[in-house]
Formats: C-alpha cells, sequence, structure tokens
C-alpha cells in the first residue's frame, strides 16, 4: 500500500510537470467548460419554457430530453478531454504538442467519444432515476454506484487515445486495469480532487472575506470587482485541476501498460514515477 501511494504522489507531480512544460494544456478544459455552459443553457431554455419540471415529475419528454442533455454534455466533456489526454500522451512520449494536434486526436475519435458518451449518458439518467425515487440510503447507495463507475471508467480515455477500440472494449479494458492500478486510481484521484477541493475553499472563503471588506471601504461597485475576479480565480483552479486530471489518467495508463519511463524523461519525476517498484 505505501508502495502505491508512493507511486501514486511520483505519478502526481509528474503530471504537473507535464502541465507546468505545456501550459497550453489547459486550454482544453476551458474550452470544454464553456462549450458544457453552452449546452446547458440550450437544454434549461426549453425545459424551463415547456414547464417539464412542474409538480415534480418528470414525463416521457422530460426524460428523453435528459437523455440527450446527458449525451451532448458528455460528448463534449469527452471530446476535449480525449484531446487533453491524447496531447499528454505526446509530451510523454517525448514530443511537444500543440492544442491543434490534440484536437486532431479527438476529431479522429469521435465515433467511439458519441459512443462512450450514449454508455455514460444511459448510465447516467438510470443513476439518476433511481435517485429520485430513493430514500436517503439508497441516494448513498447510488452515490457508491457512482463513484465505482468513475474509477472504473477512469483509463477509458486514454485507452481510447492510444488503441483502435470501441467504447464498450475500452470500458472492459479499463476496469481489467482497475485491478492492476487500483491503488494509483484511488489515491491519485481522491489526493488531487481532496488538495483542490481545499484550495477552492480557501479561496472562496478568502474572497468571502475580501468581498466584504471591499463593500465597507469602496462600497457596492469595489465588491463587485472583487468578486469578479474571486470568481475567476475558482475558475483557474478548476481548470488547473481539470487538466492536471486529465495528465495523471494518461500517466497512469502509461504507467499500468509498460511500467517504463517515457521517452525524453530519463530523470526526475517522470523517471520516479514510471518506474516499477
Amino acid at each position: 500500500m505505501f508502495d502505491k501511494l508512493s507511486r501514486s504522489w511520483h505519478l502526481v507531480k509528474a503530471s504537473a510537470a507535464v502541465l507546468r512544460s505545456d501550459k497550453e494544456l489547459l486550454v482544453f478544459p476551458v474550452i470544454s467548460a464553456v462549450a458544457s455552459l453552452l449546452v446547458a443553457a440550450t437544454f434549461l431554455l426549453p425545459i424551463f419554457g415547456l414547464g417539464l419540471l412542474e409538480g415534480g415529475e418528470i414525463g416521457p419528454l422530460g426524460m428523453a430530453l435528459g437523455f440527450l442533455f446527458y449525451l451532448v454534455q458528455y460528448f463534449v466533456i469527452f471530446f476535449f478531454n480525449t484531446a487533453l489526454v491524447g496531447a499528454a500522451m505526446i509530451r510523454l512520449e517525448g514530443g511537444d504538442p500543440t492544442v491543434a494536434d490534440g484536437l486532431r486526436i479527438a476529431r479522429s475519435k469521435i465515433g467511439v467519444i458519441l459512443g462512450y458518451a450514449a454508455i455514460a449518458a444511459t448510465v447516467g439518467i438510470i443513476l439518476r432515476a433511481i435517485e429520485e425515487r430513493a430514500g436517503f440510503l439508497g441516494r448513498i447507495v447510488v452515490g457508491l454506484v457512482g463513484m465505482a463507475w468513475t474509477f472504473a471508467t477512469f483509463l477509458v480515455v486514454p485507452i481510447l487515445v492510444t488503441r483502435d477500440v470501441g467504447p464498450v472494449d475500452a470500458l472492459k479494458e479499463s476496469v481489467a486495469l482497475l485491478k492492476r492500478t487500483w491503488g494509483e486510481n484511488l489515491a491519485g484521484n481522491v489526493g488531487i480532487n481532496l488538495a483542490f477541493g481545499l484550495l477552492t475553499m480557501l479561496v472562496v472563503v478568502a474572497a468571502i472575506a475580501v468581498v466584504a471588506g471591499a463593500a465597507m471601504v469602496g462600497g457596492p461597485t469595489l465588491a463587485i470587482v472583487v468578486a469578479v475576479l474571486a470568481a475567476i480565480c475558482v475558475a483557474f483552479v478548476a481548470v488547473v485541476q481539470a487538466a492536471l486530471s486529465g495528465i495523471y489518467s494518461a500517466a497512469v495508463y502509461r504507467y499500468a501498460v509498460d511500467g517504463q519511463a517515457p521517452a525524453g524523461f530519463s530523470g526526475g519525476e517522470l523517471q520516479a514515477a514510471f518506474h516499477p517498484k
């Protein structure tokens, strides 16, 4: 277990080193976030306009729109995550990727990305339907199932990037690799999410205090300016977390496949990360 924790820490630091070397990788989660907001707005307007949420019951039309929303949203997320992981793979292989390289890789995988999005949308809509009808304990169980699904599918995108397989085969391989890398998967994901969650909380607490002080000193105008700057800081933290998580999945996949340091990284954190223990 201590070996897995140590290896996970090295993999996280190796991922951070990749992000420092290729800061343009931050472009992918930024575009993904903007596109996701546009998708949400596109679906929320007709949902509220048609009154599909009134009465607390979601009818067949609402379920159909819900599935379509999940499908489009997941497609957008997986598309740009594929671009991010694809670019990270190029870096791990010793190359110097560009944003265009990542988008080219994602475009070449549109079919399988859509198939995987359909699978994820189906799982998402089923879990959502169960959660709405379940009690308190049922929601806990659904949450645990959702967490298990997240861990089981963690390596799907790197597999789709590097292998010529369909979404079902990629999902099966991700589950198989999970047995080999469950420690790195769990420790790295929990560590990244916990660290950035605490950082976000600190930023939010500090922002509230600064906004309150700005309101007393400079009035509402200054408070609004400070609040906007704080929101940008929180968004930046989220973007860095998304980029680091994508790179980490690529690093874990490389470790799971061969356990060797990628070409072009003969020393430092990447060598430690990929050195078999």
